[in-house]
């Protein structure tokens, strides 16, 4: 039976390993079928999205606005000036010195007030020349009497030689003691006159009205007439000199002739702050030739004294006024080899680029000639950035106008 049963299992355990081994050689082949159509997929959708991108055309890109600043041009009047520095100098510079010697008794000021014409200053011993003119006037009374009596005389002599009782010669004699009396009396008054003129020195009087300065002698010294005592400028009015290139006199020269203020500015050293207003008093009469400059004055009232002696300041003269010129900012101004040019903004919002003519300048604005009308707004800022068409995303700032401040 255990044969039995082993040979009849036999050939069921094979046709087992025959039907397994027919699955596994089926595998291979599934898997390759499935391979090609991944790989028929990849190139149908691949395929399917390159003619969508070949067939639509690339989206537009879009260039944002530039931001730049402008300001609108307009008409009005732009001064010319011509700047040049300047030395601050007194019409008047007194040093004070004694007419006469003697000790100072009093001081009538104090040092760097400012002192009025006439007012004394010093005062000197007065005694030595209040004797002398007291001498003198004692004199004048003993030869007047002597000319009275020498009248008298000649008087009563003329009578007796009219009589002829006495000769010629003695009336004559008479005659020349007479005039000889007269003179006496006139040689004293004017004695008594300097001796009165040496009394009133005592009091050393300021000639002019204006600062006085460091005292050079001290209460109780005895001072001689070289002596110097002190020094008094003149502050009201002052004046600038400042030198001025020949070019320009024949403009300065014209408006003096025809009778036209010509204003002059004193601004300090770096043009932050004006210190005075004043007008040209005159110029000189010829030309340095070192230099190629002319020098000129001008007149400042410096009622608040701030000018002072000896000062720098820039000078600045107003040479002429350009009266209804197009007015615009010189940061708008660009140059090419050809030309000087714009930018313009248009009603669109884009820029066309404008050639123009300069007429002047003055600091930070143009006057110009042509290419630019009033209402019409130019770049200022942002123009490195901008080509003919640009579009701008535009801020307007200030209306150009003529500024009198110096630019520093």
């Amino acid at each position: 039976m255990d044969l039995d049963k082993s040979t009849l299992d036999a050939p069921a355990g094979l046709h087992a390993r025959e039907g397994a081994g027919s699955r596994v050689s089926a595998s291979p082949d599934h898997s390759a079928r499935l391979k090609w159509l991944g790989v028929l997929t990849v190139i149908v959708f691949g395929g399917y999205f390159w003619w969508r991108h070949a067939a639509s055309p690339p989206p537009l890109k879009i260039i944002p606005p530039i931001p730049v600043e402008g300001v609108v041009a307009r008409r009005g009047d732009l001064k010319i000036f011509v700047s040049q520095i300047g030395t601050v100098t007194p019409f008047a510079t007194v040093t004070l010195k004694s007419r006469v010697a003697g000790q100072i008794m009093k001081l009538g000021f104090q040092e760097g007030q400012i002192v009025n014409a006439g007012q004394p200053l010093f005062y000197i011993d007065p005694r030595p020349y209040q004797a002398t003119l007291d001498q003198y006037r004692g004199q004048l009374a003993r030869d007047q009497a002597t000319l009275v009596n020498a009248r008298i005389t000649l008087a009563r002599d003329e009578k007796l030689f009219r009589e002829g009782v006495i000769a010629q010669q003695d009336l004559d004699n008479q005659r020349a003691t007479y005039e000889q009396a007269i003179g006496t009396v006139a040689d004293d008054r004017g004695l008594i006159e300097a001796a009165q003129v040496n009394l009133d020195y005592c009091k050393v009087t300021a000639p002019i009205a204006g600062r006085i300065g460091l005292r050079e002698v001290d209460l109780g010294n005895y001072v001689a007439t070289t002596d110097s005592l002190a020094v008094i400028t003149q502050l009201q009015p002052i004046s600038v000199i400042f030198s001025l290139p020949e070019d320009n006199i024949a403009a300065v020269a014209r408006d003096m002739s025809a009778n036209r203020t010509v204003a002059v500015e004193a601004w300090n050293r770096d043009f932050s702050r004006k210190l005075a207003d004043g007008f040209l008093l005159t110029f000189d009469n010829q030309v340095d030739q070192a230099t190629g400059t002319v020098k000129l004055r001008a007149q400042f009232a410096n009622t608040d004294y701030s000018l002072f002696p000896s000062e720098f300041v820039n000078a600045r003269l107003l040479l002429d006024t350009l009266q209804n010129q197009v007015l615009v900012p010189t940061a708008a101004i660009q140059n090419s080899q050809k030309a000087a040019y714009v930018y313009v903004v248009s009603p669109d919002h884009t820029v066309a680029r404008r050639q123009v003519t300069i007429r002047a300048q003055q600091n930070e604005t143009v006057a110009l000639a042509s290419g630019v009308q009033p209402g019409e707004i130019v770049v200022t800022d942002g123009l490195d950035k901008l080509s003919p068409g640009s579009r701008v995303n535009l801020q307007v700032q200030q209306v150009a106008t003529p500024t009198d401040q110096p630019a520093s």
